[in-house]
């Protein structure tokens, strides 16, 4: 049994990750612009923040790209 089955029988849906693909790319935004209200001392971490919820949409993608996929 592939990962790719058992990840489906769990009930993940590519949809899914798409939704939480853009909803990620938004949630980047909204940190990054809530860094920049921060003072000095905190604006690196918020900016770190936001930097690494920004690495989560490619990934989130491409698992909903793989699930639509046929087995």
């Amino acid at each position: 049994m592939t990962v790719r089955a058992v990840v489906r029988r769990a009930g993940l849906r590519s949809v899914y990750c798409h939704v939480a693909s853009l909803s990620s790319v938004a949630l980047c935004i909204g940190l990054w612009i809530r860094a920049k209200t921060v003072d000095q001392d905190e604006r690196g971490n918020a900016e770190r923040r936001a930097l690494f919820v920004g690495l989560w949409p490619p990934l989130l993608w491409l698992i909903g790209n793989t699930l639509e996929e046929p087995d």
